[in-house]
């Protein structure tokens, strides 16, 4: 697995989910558990993976909807 984004923000992260789905790339938030149990001061962030091999097209199709830069490792 590796990581697109870290966040807290779970629309931003359902919406990239949905727009990851659309192109055929299954995608999964991890750390969510932990990101609750941790409270509100939003010290563990909530991590969007997708597989290695698809790393590059879930990039490249989130860099092309405009929700990530392009300078994201």
């Amino acid at each position: 697995m590796r990581e697109l984004v870290r966040t807290n923000d779970v629309v931003w992260l359902s919406w990239l989910q949905a727009l990851l789905s659309d192109a055929g790339i299954e995608a999964v938030v991890l750390d969510t558990h932990a990101s609750v149990l941790e409270g509100s001061i939003s010290a563990i962030q909530r991590r969007l993976c997708v597989h290695a091999d698809d790393h590059a097209r879930a990039l490249r199709t989130l860099q092309d909807a405009g929700e990530i830069s392009s300078s994201t490792p």
